[in-house]
C-alpha cells in the first residue's frame, strides 16, 4: 500500500505521543494539536502553541486570531483547506503563556519533519516565537513581509494574527504583508 503525505504526517503525530513528548505540557493540556490543512500545500503556516481554543478543538488557530488569519487568507484568494497550519509547540502551555525555548527544541525535531513531509514552496512564520525557531538572529519588527531564503527553504516571516487583535496599528501590517504572499509565490514558481 502506497503511504501518503497524510499517512506520513499522522505517523509524526503519532511519534509525538509514543516519544511522550514534553509530558508536562502535554499532562495539563486537552490533546496535541498536531497541525491541519492540506498536506500537499505550497505554503505552510506555522504559529507558536495552541491556545485555549485550539486545545480543546485540537485545531491551531481557531480562535479569534485564526478567524483574523481566515479573512487573511481570504483577502489573498486562498482557504485554510489550500495551505497547511501548524505551530511550533504542539499542547497547549499552562495559562496560555509563551511557550519556554525547551519546549520549541523539543519539538523542532517533529515539526521539521512536517516540513520535510509538506515540501512546502513558503514556510511562512507567524509572530517571534516561530521566527526565531528558524532564523534565530532576526527581529519580526525589522524583518516582517521579507521573504528570505535559508537552509534550502524561503520563509516569509509575519506578525501573528493576534498582535492585530491587542494593536488596531498592526492590522494593516499584517493586511499589508499577507498581500505579498500571492507575489512571493509567483516569484518561487
Amino acid at each position: 500500500m502506497v503511504s501518503t503525505k497524510q499517512d506520513e504526517l499522522d505517523e509524526i503525530a503519532r511519534l509525538i505521543l509514543e516519544d511522550n513528548v514534553t509530558p508536562e505540557l502535554a499532562s495539563q493540556a486537552t490533546q496535541l494539536v498536531f497541525g491541519s490543512g492540506n498536506p500537499n500545500a505550497d505554503i505552510v503556516f506555522i504559529g507558536e502553541a495552541p491556545g485555549k481554543n485550539e486545545d480543546k478543538l485540537g485545531e491551531p488557530f481557531v480562535g479569534a486570531a485564526g478567524k483574523f488569519l481566515n479573512d487573511l487568507l481570504d483577502m489573498i484568494g486562498l482557504k485554510r483547506q489550500d495551505v497547511y497550519i501548524t505551530n511550533i509547540v504542539k499542547y497547549r502551555p499552562p495559562g496560555n503563556r509563551d511557550p519556554e525555548n525547551s519546549e520549541k527544541k523539543e519539538f523542532m525535531f517533529y515539526l521539521e519533519k512536517q516540513l520535510e513531509v509538506i515540501q512546502p514552496k513558503l514556510v511562512i512564520t507567524l509572530g517571534r516565537h516561530s521566527l526565531n525557531c528558524f532564523l534565530p538572529d532576526l527581529q519580526i519588527s525589522r524583518c516582517h513581509g521579507k521573504p528570505m531564503r535559508f537552509n534550502g527553504r524561503i520563509y516569509l516571516p509575519l506578525f501573528h494574527p493576534a498582535a492585530a487583535l491587542y494593536n488596531g496599528s498592526m492590522r494593516q501590517t499584517l493586511i499589508d504583508d499577507f498581500n505579498l504572499i500571492p507575489l512571493v509565490l509567483k516569484k518561487i514558481n
